[in-house]
């Protein structure tokens, strides 16, 4: 089979994984290559996600590893598994491969979190206002292709019917964005709150007025993975969405998101600054 021309970031992510074991046993892929009965070439495929590895070998693998975390190995032993094709493949030719392995990465969550100072989360977004910022953001941009990015950025909310933990924290700056005028701005705020009574879903806001607070330019997604090791952070660039999932990385996000949290208002109070902001509208 030939090799993958664009792996998806889980499929990166496996092999990454997998890289970073060989390392850690002071092993080079010459060598694995030669105990395994294959080729060197096939090591770096599968390391860089152009090839699959099915449960079997990667347990081997992680085995002559000496890798002892039984979770994690269960966990990657999961992701070798993955065969279907999710929705998201339906939008391949008409959004960005990194848009599609954003929802890839929502699908297989084990919780969620995201911080955002001057946008809606995606996840929670109304129509109306994901069709008014791609029409500012891409007025030129074809109607079939703004209508796949709609439909697609609504398909992603399904995310939230699935009960994956949904733990939102966003500054006042975003929610006082009037994206499309102050009808859709405030049918947004509405569907926020709506949003909010889902049992999986923490809305929290960091108001104007916040002590001390100094992260208005940290934006990010969190997104857990089946053991914390698997976690990724994403970031949105000008070019796109980027991925992050370097332990040493990880643990700053984590201690960055943890300032964050101790920020934003207690779920109640943000609720009562959102209805607030939409009464001013």
């Amino acid at each position: 089979m030939p090799p993958r021309v664009t792996p998806t970031a889980r499929q990166v992510r496996l092999g990454a994984e997998l890289r970073r074991l060989r390392e850690a046993a002071g092993l080079v892929s010459r060598d694995v290559a030669a105990w395994l009965g294959t080729s060197q070439a096939q090591i770096s495929n599968i390391e860089s996600g152009k090839h699959g590895v099915s449960e079997e070998r990667l347990r081997r693998l992680a085995e002559h590893y000496a890798c002892d975390d039984a979770q994690l190995v269960d966990a990657l032993a999961g992701m070798a598994n993955e065969r279907d094709k999710g929705w998201w493949e339906e939008y391949r030719s008409a959004l960005a491969p990194k848009a599609l392995d954003l929802a890839e990465l929502e699908h297989h969550a084990s919780h969620v979190g995201t911080f955002q100072v001057v946008h809606i989360p995606g996840v929670l977004q109304t129509e109306d206002h994901v069709r008014a910022a791609l029409a500012f953001v891409e007025p030129g941009c074809p109607e079939d292709v703004r209508e796949a990015r709609v439909e697609f950025r609504m398909r992603r909310q399904r995310v939230l019917d699935s009960g994956t933990p949904y733990d939102v924290i966003i500054h006042e700056a975003a929610l006082r964005m009037r994206v499309g005028g102050s009808k859709i701005a405030r049918a947004q705020l509405m569907h926020l709150l709506q949003a909010s009574e889902r049992e999986s879903v923490t809305l929290r806001a960091i108001p104007f007025a916040a002590e001390g607070f100094a992260g208005a330019g940290l934006a990010v997604q969190y997104v857990g993975g089946g053991v914390p090791q698997l976690d990724t952070v994403q970031i949105d660039t000008p070019h796109g969405a980027e991925f992050i999932d370097a332990p040493a990385q990880l643990h700053r996000y984590r201690a960055k998101l943890e300032r964050v949290d101790n920020a934003a208002l207690p779920q109640d109070a943000s609720l009562d600054l959102i209805r607030r902001i939409a009464q001013d509208l």
